[in-house]
């Protein structure tokens, strides 16, 4: 096992193209850290620098003690899983687990002993004489981990490993990365597109957005306390209501923002920093935390679609230009083109600088 550093690491491509600007964060040993953001963040660069795949522009990349700039990937002690297998056809499962370490030289008796202890891990060994061919598709993701695992590096990294696969056996094979991570506790660098997969595998995630980290903090922490708009918008499910207006005040000194289109919207008991007063700002609200309610601080909505998931319901609003979206459990619920009182829980209202997008800390209060 090893902790993985990165300190200003830089990828400049030839044509000029920054991939990554200045990377600096440390991964824990022992710590499964998941790399999330859109296509062209730079996750993919950073795990392939980790890997030796990539040449590092500038900056320093540490595994263990060891800086690894200059080392050749067979010597960076490490292991990788693609988003495709890549397993041979003609060999068994058996076959492709020990492929490398016979490669490697490594002798028989532990050829088998490493192929035998992943395939128990993995539940593989009623399939060790099968060919790739006669495996289910989460079977075959199995066997790509499983030739890493045989490797017994010192740090996993896994490239979307799960994006071949349909919804249940995606959920499946991450419970299984999961408590094979809690089981062996190896240093674990996990890139993926899917915040589900990155909320629900990391003990810590580093957010990117062109190449730049935006935040790094527990899959929590991130939830509830964003550090500015690109993650509010892109952590959560359906995603957080983002409402950009100007602060103002009604007859009994409450705050509201009203929207550009003149429409107003109560912030209940909420109060912000001394100096935002008829400022521009973003205001932030999860969809759970937007609910029907008949109080002073109700505002009225136009249901605009409904969307019953079982356990709950995904209400789709207008208010004025203003598109919502409202989480609530099943209940009766006016239809489809009807109008509906909602309001924002003033506890967990989020504000943002219009212009920088950076989090605004303020006091708020029930």
């Amino acid at each position: 096992m090893a902790k993985v550093r990165f300190d200003g690491v830089r990828k400049v491509y030839d044509n000029g193209q920054a991939a990554v600007h200045g990377a600096s964060f440390e991964i824990a040993d022992g710590e499964l850290m998941v790399l999330v953001g859109p296509s062209g963040c730079g996750k993919s660069t950073l795990l392939r620098m980790v890997a030796g795949l990539e040449e590092i522009s500038a900056g320093t990349l540490s595994i263990g003690n060891r800086v690894v700039n200059d080392v050749a990937p067979k010597d960076r002690d490490i292991a990788m899983v693609f988003q495709n297998y890549a397993l041979y056809p003609h060999m068994s499962v058996a076959g492709n687990l020990a492929f490398g370490l016979k490669l490697r030289g490594c002798p028989k008796t532990e050829v088998q002993r490493r192929v035998h202890a992943a395939a128990e891990v993995l539940g593989l060994m009623p399939v060790l004489d099968k060919l790739p061919k006669a495996l289910s598709g989460g079977q075959r993701q199995r066997v790509a981990l499983g030739r890493a695992l045989v490797r017994e590096p010192a740090v996993f990294l896994l490239d979307e490993p799960l994006s071949n696969l349909d919804a249940k056996l995606r959920h499946s094979v991450r419970t299984e990365i999961a408590q094979l991570h809690r089981k062996l506790g190896t240093t674990m660098i996990y890139v993926t597109h899917d915040q589900v997969e990155a909320m629900t595998l990391g003990q810590r995630i580093v957010v990117l957005k062109e190449g730049v980290v935006q935040q790094i903090d527990t899959p929590m922490a991130l939830y509830e306390r964003p550090a500015n708009l690109f993650v509010a918008g892109f952590l959560g499910s359906p995603a957080m209501n983002l409402l950009r207006g100007v602060i103002a005040h009604d007859e009994q000194g409450k705050a509201a923002l009203r929207l550009a289109d003149g429409s107003v919207v109560p912030l209940g008991a909420a109060t912000l920093p001394a100096g935002w007063s008829g400022r521009e700002l973003v205001v932030g609200v999860r969809p759970e935390h937007l609910q029907p309610a008949s109080t002073p601080t109700s505002f009225p909505a136009l249901i605009e679609g409904l969307e019953p998931v079982g356990n709950e319901i995904f209400v789709n609003l207008r208010h004025g230009a203003q598109a919502l979206v409202m989480r609530v459990p099943p209940q009766p619920l006016p239809e489809v083109g009807q109008q509906i009182a909602v309001a924002l829980q003033s506890a967990a209202l989020h504000f943002f600088d219009a212009s920088s997008g950076e989090r605004i800390e303020c006091a708020m209060a029930d």
